[in-house]
């Protein structure tokens, strides 16, 4: 089999023009659900889909599914794919890589003539950003069926307008059913969005475990008062005790680190008010990211930022709070995709690794109900959701090779 890697380029640049930026440097694109160049790349999507001989179908929440049957593939299917949607001013390989090599895949695998036991679909995920609806992998958690899609349809953004009305204005609100469970077995072409393929030199990763994640947030009350009437040992200066907090949340999260290397801890954004010179902070609000493949590193952080805070309140005169908003454990891949991947490229000639994932992917819902793999492309510098993010074009080939070989030893 010989993927076509030029085909694969028009494919990708091509729906890099959706939602396109201007940037001094890369190549930009914002694309969010239900969106004008959403819904351009997805009908370019399913023009190619069909052009390849894929029978496409559309579910409830837009989840786009297209399924090629060839004869005497009467087993359950085997699934590919990744999703289309953007962040602000994303790249251009974050997802569509994962989509367009599925069809590329499935071309390649159709044009060597080779027949499956078991028929490929090729499937684009709604809403795994997390950019306009709910928290991310939204589409694939439906597919997945740990979401109803009539909550998720209800879901609003900030203007108040459903993910219902949203898919029904660009044409993406189906009847069909995409369904996971339905699935043999699930493999993800992705970009690896960190430099450790780029630094060992080898074109593909093996993923062995999407990492663990939990969003938790903060809120410090203290006391807004004048900054210049204000002694500094009356103040409850809710800022300073933020402060402590993030400096002592940082040292938390690199001692569990050296004992644990995949375990990290973000304090991502920091609201203060009034958030004015003139005037001591009284109110703070600050949101932690905290990922491990091992959970209970993930509990542990939380518990030691929970007690820091507590004492930090104590010590500075101040209230504080601290919830626990988001929680999913680590997800292990199935060790028949890892080592179907590891084998068969191995005979290609492919060199791969073994690696875990430390960001969100949909394959994280899949897995939950199906055999479930996930494949990285290097990615330049470990750059990623920015206009600088690159996979260059023939590691982009490489990956898609070794995700056809993959999906052809899964589907015979």
């Amino acid at each position: 089999m010989n993927v076509n890697g030029e085909r694969l380029r028009e494919d990708i640049e091509a729906n890099a023009s959706f939602g396109e930026i201007d940037v001094e440097e890369g190549q930009g694109r914002t694309v969010f659900a239900g969106t004008e160049p959403n819904q351009r790349a997805r009908d370019r999507f399913v023009e190619r889909l069909e052009q390849a001989g894929l029978d496409v179908r559309v579910d409830p929440v837009g989840n786009i599914a297209g399924r090629w049957s060839p004869p005497g593939a009467d087993g359950d299917p085997i699934a590919t794919g990744s999703h289309l949607d953007s962040v602000p001013e994303g790249g251009i390989f974050d997802g569509p890589l994962g989509v367009y090599g599925a069809l590329e895949a499935v071309r390649t695998i159709q044009n060597a003539e080779i027949e499956p036991t078991h028929p490929l679909e090729v499937v684009c995920f709604t809403e795994e950003e997390g950019q306009r609806f709910a928290g991310g992998t939204l589409g694939s958690s439906v597919a997945a069926g740990s979401r109803s899609a009539e909550s998720a349809l209800q879901l609003t953004d900030d203007t108040g307008t459903t993910l219902e009305t949203a898919l029904l204005e660009i044409g993406y609100n189906g009847t069909d059913r995409v369904d996971a469970a339905a699935w043999d077995a699930w493999v993800e072409l992705h970009i690896e969005q960190g430099e450790r393929l780029e630094t060992a030199d080898v074109p593909v990763g093996v993923v062995t475990t999407i990492t663990g994640i939990t969003h938790c947030e903060v809120t410090i009350d203290g006391e807004a008062n004048h900054a210049g009437t204000t002694a500094m040992d009356e103040r409850a200066d809710a800022l300073s005790a933020a402060g402590e907090f993030i400096v002592e949340f940082e040292r938390i999260a690199r001692e569990r680190s050296s004992a644990e290397p995949t375990a990290v801890g973000t304090v991502g954004t920091i609201d203060a008010e009034p958030n004015a010179t003139n005037i001591v902070p009284g109110w703070v609000e600050m949101s932690l990211d905290i990922r491990s493949i091992e959970y209970d590193s993930i509990d542990e952080m939380v518990d030691r930022a929970r007690r820091s805070l507590d004492r930090i309140a104590t010590e500075r005169n101040v209230s504080t709070g601290f919830e626990r908003e988001f929680d999913v454990r680590p997800v292990s891949m199935d060790e028949r995709c890892r080592e179907v991947a590891h084998s068969t490229c191995e005979a290609a000639g492919i060199e791969t690794l073994e690696m875990h994932s430390g960001a969100f992917h949909d394959t994280m819902h899949v897995a939950s109900v199906t055999d479930g793999g996930l494949l990285f492309a290097p990615s330049r510098n470990g750059v990623s959701h920015s206009p600088r993010e690159w996979t260059d074009w023939s590691d982009c080939s490489v990956a898609t090779q070794a995700l056809a070989e993959t999906l052809v030893s899964l589907a015979t």
